[in-house]
């Protein structure tokens, strides 16, 4: 399989860590978001949209996280990254996609750059608005979570593999993690473990940090 991402991206290290809780192995082709390469022809033949990441298998070409995640789910179902129970897995579903939907894409680079170039906002603007959106979307997931120490029980899985670039992100952006217990503790658990240490920014070849 064949990885195109970039260090930073918060969708491309959530699919690194799916492909390290599942034991794939996967060729890792970086993407520079910050030079353009999102926007050459060949990326573009691959993702029209022009967004991160694409997984590529084969004749299998996806892209989106949260689809390529499921897909990972379904082709190679052990180990499991949500539960069995319908009603736990509806619900594990529902707080991945609170960071994937409705966290994340506010911080993402195409949005920041249009809010710097259109309206002319400040870096510490930027910084404030990033923070709100956080801190409100972390301050409902606090209310939701049954810390055991993961979301689902004993092992991490979907929303994991969202809740790590997001913390990754809070943290970058000077946010108080104090402020939410319960995703810091789930955090500190998975920080334990080789599939989010080799998944994370930094370890990236492309890393710039």
């Amino acid at each position: 399989m064949d990885l195109y991402g970039y260090f930073r991206s918060s969708a491309s290290y959530r699919v690194r860590i799916g492909l390290n809780l599942k034991g794939l192995s996967y060729n890792y082709l970086p993407v520079n978001l910050l030079k353009g390469d999102q926007h050459g022809e060949h990326y573009r033949s691959l993702n029209p949209q022009g967004l991160l990441p694409t997984l590529n298998d084969g004749d299998t070409s996806l892209t989106q996280s949260m689809a390529i995640l499921e897909w990972l789910e379904e082709t190679h179902p052990e180990p499991a990254l949500l539960p069995k129970d319908t009603e736990a897995r509806a619900h594990i579903r529902a707080l991945a996609q609170s960071i994937a939907s409705d966290i994340q894409p506010l911080q993402n680079l195409r949005v920041l750059k249009y809010l710097v170039s259109e309206f002319k906002i400040t870096e510490e603007q930027k910084i404030q608005w990033i923070q709100h959106w956080i801190h409100l979307g972390f301050t409902a997931l606090e209310q939701q979570l049954k810390f055991a120490p993961f979301a689902a029980g004993d092992t991490p899985g979907l929303f994991e593999c969202c809740l790590l670039p997001q913390v990754y992100n809070a943290e970058r952006f000077g946010m108080d993690m104090n402020q939410y217990p319960k995703i810091q503790k789930i955090a500190e658990a998975c920080n334990e473990l080789p599939a989010f240490i080799e998944a994370h920014p930094e370890r990236q070849p492309d890393s710039t940090v």
